[in-house]
């Protein structure tokens, strides 16, 4: 079962460009200190579990007016029911992305193989050598090589994506995933907002960059990239 925690009902944003319902499931593997959604990463067992066949229930009273689902976190391939879910969710005619951290290549190869994924977007943290730093646990730096090849080599549309956060990724880490990342479609600079609650409550003093440094971070980067989009 996957353990839903938060299901918005409506979203422009998170699969542009079309409308869809956000579900949040609860758990993580990382333990990234500027991460906004810190209850369903820390505190997921407090918080109350929506049923999947509520939401399922809820997806096919709107398939007049939702074209898809978003499902973040979290982090959803920590869930071996995930394939499940989905397909329960396909079975209704709706498009899927899904958002991970990418450090279970085996569930994202088998969600892939399976024709379950219509987006998907990774979260890359940093360069690999300063991984743990920002991530805050120990790491396999290769499961998230696999996971990036594996992206890369599929069929279905995707985004690498980073948040920018001043004094735990630089210009210099950027490049370095640049190069890591070097052919893929599509990067995505998140830059760091520091108004919401986090895991680690010194990164609420924290000044986002500058869109002048954002700007010099793209550019860096924009040779090795089909495209290259500035998240503010």
């Amino acid at each position: 079962m996957v353990l839903i925690k938060g299901l918005q009902k409506m979203s422009l944003i998170d699969f542009e460009p079309y409308g869809v319902a956000t579900i949040f499931v609860g758990g993580c593997n990382f333990r990234c200190g500027f991460c906004h959604n810190p209850d369903l990463v820390l505190h997921s067992k407090d918080l109350k579990t929506i049923k999947e066949d509520e939401v399922l229930s809820f997806l096919e009273k709107r398939k007049k007016w939702l074209d898809g689902v978003c499902i973040t976190g979290g982090e959803p391939t920590l869930y071996t029911d995930l394939p499940s879910f989905i397909s329960q969710i396909k079975e209704k005619e709706f498009l899927v992305k899904l958002d991970t951290d990418g450090y279970n290549p085996a569930m994202i190869k088998r969600l892939i193989d399976n024709k379950l994924l219509d987006y998907i977007a990774m979260d890359v943290k940093t360069s690999l050598e300063d991984y743990e730093n920002v991530v805050g646990v120990n790491v396999d730096i290769n499961q998230i090589k696999k996971s990036i090849k594996l992206i890369q080599k599929s069929e279905i549309d995707y985004e690498f994506r980073t948040t920018v956060v001043p004094g735990l990724i630089t210009k210099e880490n950027i490049l370095k995933i640049g190069k890591l990342l070097k052919g893929s479609k599509k990067y995505i600079l998140q830059n760091f907002r520091s108004n919401r609650d986090m895991i680690e409550n010194r990164f609420k003093n924290i000044t986002s960059y500058k869109q002048k440094e954002i700007d010099d971070m793209k550019k860096s980067v924009d040779g090795f990239f089909k495209e290259v989009l500035i998240k503010n």
